[in-house]
């Protein structure tokens, strides 16, 4: 371009030496200057025409032929033109590769605008929830009306999944996953977890039943172990009745969080739930506790206010709590020290259990929370453990929208903590680490 333009200054140099020449010749200066002016600014205006008119054109011919500057802006914005050409032909081929990839997807695809308007489906899309052509540029929320999308769409807050019965088909059960990108625009993977559904829901109703009955026969056989106990006269028998009774008390507590944790995954969430102090709840627990950590000798205490509470089910706040203490005092040796607290900071309600027993890895603290998850095989058999207890814990927490922390360190002792909201509305919880 600097040569396009070194070479414009010197025809503007030739021309005005020319015109100052004939100007001097003839004795008309002044109007010879006007006059190769006018004919310069012409000539330009001639140029911009012509780029003008080319421009407007279809731009598939060749760019007009000039020299000087506006030869090089015509061969510059023509090179231009045809690089964007080859750009767009292929970002055109990226975006028929990557259709063409979703095409081939089962589960559905749906790409929203920053307003949250259908912008771009893939067929599996289209099957699932029924859009058409036309749909295009109208807001998802009038395809799925159902209330708990709405409020997961609109709240903005898409770390989990969400699963809903499908608004065609009801019959079956679709997982929604929001994410964002670029400016507020949102991708929404849909995925028929039908089938997985009702194995889920098999698998609830499996355990339900047979921990139901269960129950019973197992009832029976503690009763007759209890009676030959007591009435047992022959010593060989002594130890082998004591295991059998150990073990009984072991499946009968296994049965018991069995029937909890299908309680808590079939009832609906806020069922039976009110304004609930805490203290007198963890008095109660630290009574509990204190009969069983007195074979081992151990402290327990407890700090709390009067005047903490929480929307919550006694019940189903007592079983979490409880478990927690509990455990502390299994996994706590002899002579050790049990600290149960309970504070209020912000907009949070915290309760933490904090002991100075084994501790464990931090690698186990993802898996805590799994049914009948092993740090040790050998913890539990000695403790007499069921694996259930802290499942329990998080199913609870998540029925009082609350969350678990766990920190623990081999040697040191473990610290849970639970995290609830405190105002009467409860909304996520999001809470740093305390």
């Amino acid at each position: 371009m600097l040569q396009g333009f070194h070479a414009e200054v010197k025809r503007l140099v030739v021309i005005l030496a020319i015109a100052i020449v004939i100007g001097l010749l003839i004795d008309q200066l002044a109007w010879t200057l006007l006059f190769c002016a006018s004919w310069y600014i012409g000539w330009h205006l001639w140029q911009m025409l012509r780029l003008n008119i080319w421009l407007q054109g279809k731009r598939k011919a060749q760019p007009p032929e000039s020299s000087g500057l506006w030869g090089e802006v015509f061969d510059a914005i023509y090179h231009l033109q045809r690089r964007q050409k080859r750009e767009k032909k292929n970002l055109q081929a990226v975006i028929n590769r990557v259709q063409e990839t979703t095409s081939a997807l089962k589960d559905g695809v749906i790409l929203l605008d920053w307003r949250g308007y259908l912008d771009w489906w893939n067929p599996s899309a289209q099957r699932l929830l029924g859009f058409y052509n036309s749909d295009q540029g109208q807001s998802v929320i009038n395809f799925i009306r159902h209330p708990r999308f709405v409020d997961y769409f609109e709240a903005g807050e898409y770390a989990e999944p969400l699963d809903i019965p499908s608004p065609r088909f009801p019959d079956k059960r679709l997982q929604f996953q929001i994410t964002r990108f670029g400016k507020n625009e949102r991708l929404i993977v849909v995925r028929d977890i039908t089938q997985i559904y009702h194995l889920e829901q098999m698998r609830k109703d499996f355990v339900a039943n047979v921990s139901h009955e269960l129950r019973t026969p197992l009832t029976v056989i503690s009763g007759y172990l209890e009676t030959l106990a007591d009435n047992n006269a022959i010593a060989a028998w002594d130890k082998p009745l004591e295991q059998m009774q150990q073990q009984s008390k072991r499946m009968s507590l296994l049965i018991n969080d069995l029937i909890m944790l299908s309680k808590l995954e079939t009832t609906d969430t806020g069922f039976n739930q009110k304004r609930l102090p805490l203290e007198p709840l963890l008095q109660t627990i630290k009574s509990e506790a204190s009969v069983l950590a007195g074979e081992k000798h151990q402290t327990i205490t407890l700090e709390s206010s009067p005047d903490i509470s929480i929307i919550g089910n006694e019940k189903e706040l007592h079983s979490a709590c409880s478990n927690l203490v509990i455990n502390a005092v299994k996994y706590t040796p002899e002579e050790g020290k049990i600290d149960m607290r309970l504070w209020r900071s912000g907009p949070y309600v915290y309760f933490s259990v904090t002991d100075n027993g084994m501790g464990f890895e931090t690698k186990h603290i993802p898996h805590l929370t799994e049914r009948f998850y092993r740090v040790d095989a050998s913890r539990n058999s000695k403790t007499g453990g069921t694996g259930l207890g802290l499942a329990i814990v998080k199913h609870v927490l998540l029925r009082h929208d609350a969350e678990l922390q766990i920190n623990s360190e081999v040697g040191q002792g473990s610290v849970f903590t639970c995290v609830f909201p405190a105002n009467d509305q409860q909304t996520g919880v999001r809470p740093a680490d305390k």
